[in-house]
């Protein structure tokens, strides 16, 4: 964290904070600058990594899909899905014209 600390100073974060109209008291800055600093050492840590023989991923592990086949299959016959129904007009389901109204 110490080669950090030079690359972003209280200043740094000060700014930061105005930008985003954050009021910070001097412990938080001080405590936000070790914190941002501690970030920025591990994202530098990441960069220096040599991932030229990686190929680009979404997930760690290789999925499948593991849906079924989008199959078309007969639905379920009218008169069955309406006799559930607590009202029916028209061979359909009647519901309210406004939700929440008796119909």
């Amino acid at each position: 964290m110490a080669g950090m600390a030079q690359r972003i100073t209280t200043a740094d974060v000060a700014h930061v904070a105005r930008l985003a109209r954050l009021a910070v008291t001097d412990e938080e800055l001080e405590r936000f600058t070790g914190q941002l600093a501690a970030v920025l050492d591990h994202a530098a840590d990441i960069e220096a990594l040599d991932l030229g023989g990686v190929p680009p991923t979404a997930h760690p592990l290789p999925l499948a899909n593991v849906l079924r086949e989008d199959v078309a299959r007969p639905g379920l016959p009218r008169e069955e899905a309406l006799a559930a129904a607590p009202a029916v007009e028209d061979d359909r389901f009647r519901v309210p014209r406004i939700l929440g109204e008796a119909p």
